[in-house]
């Protein structure tokens, strides 16, 4: 197959530039995963596990990702290419996402989101909750075909993810009787559906945002207006 869509900057699925990329996200991906064992702490051991934290299910998320992208590029298969391509709808704009909200919240107050007895050291707290988002949207810009998503589209699985990722939340705090992130203490109901709400637009604007900086790369104008007029979908 040529493995090169005609909007696309490089081939991908490739053996060469594409599969040295999505080696390095997932060696820097599977080094987070490793840093969890290596350090674990008691917020990581009640149910729900790791995976009670956003950060770990957009990491888990992206490493799915970029499996698929690797598999595609070592044997050419377009099914699993395009399996990559349908995650990264979802992994990319989630990881923005994830970036946005701890690096904006630790500038208010990192124990928002970090108690203070288990507050990372700046490399794998860089690789935690930057590297995934830097990664992906490379691949984005560099490696994938244009998304055909819509505003509406991505408001939709914004909300979704984000309201179930809320009732994940309370339902490990029913069991556990914590909370994963501090700020989910301080905040009463009302305001955590905001907090949600908010996340949600925030990823939404994420994927448009991809969106325009696809088609600003890539020099598709389609693509920038579309992502300054989301309102329409013609």
């Amino acid at each position: 197959m040529a493995g090169h869509h005609h909007l696309q900057r490089f081939s991908s699925p490739s053996p060469s530039f594409s599969a040295i990329i999505h080696v390095i996200g997932l060696l820097s991906f599977s080094g987070n995963f490793a840093y969890l064992q290596l350090y674990p702490n008691d917020l990581h051991k009640g149910f729900g596990g790791d995976f009670q934290f956003l950060t770990i299910i957009g990491l888990a998320l992206a490493t799915m990702t970029f499996a698929s992208g690797l598999l595609a590029d070592l044997t050419r298969n377009r099914r699993l290419f395009d399996l990559k391509n349908v995650l990264s709808v979802c992994s990319a704009p989630l990881e923005v996402l994830v970036s946005i909200l701890y690096w904006g919240l630790c500038a208010i107050d990192k124990h928002l989101v970090v108690p203070p007895e288990i507050e990372l050291p700046f490399i794998p707290d860089f690789g935690f909750h930057a590297m995934p988002a830097i990664m992906l949207t490379l691949d984005l810009m560099l490696l994938s075909p244009p998304w055909t998503i819509k505003a509406y589209g991505a408001m939709s699985i914004s909300m979704v993810l984000a309201f179930l990722y809320w009732g994940w939340v309370e339902y490990c705090f029913s069991i556990n009787g914590w909370y994963p992130y501090p700020i989910f203490d301080i905040l009463q109901t009302w305001q955590r559906v905001l907090l949600f709400t908010v996340s949600a637009v925030l990823m939404t604007g994420s994927t448009m945002l991809l969106k325009w900086l696809y088609g600003k790369i890539n020099g598709i104008d389609q693509f920038r207006k579309e992502a300054f007029n989301p309102i329409k979908v013609d």
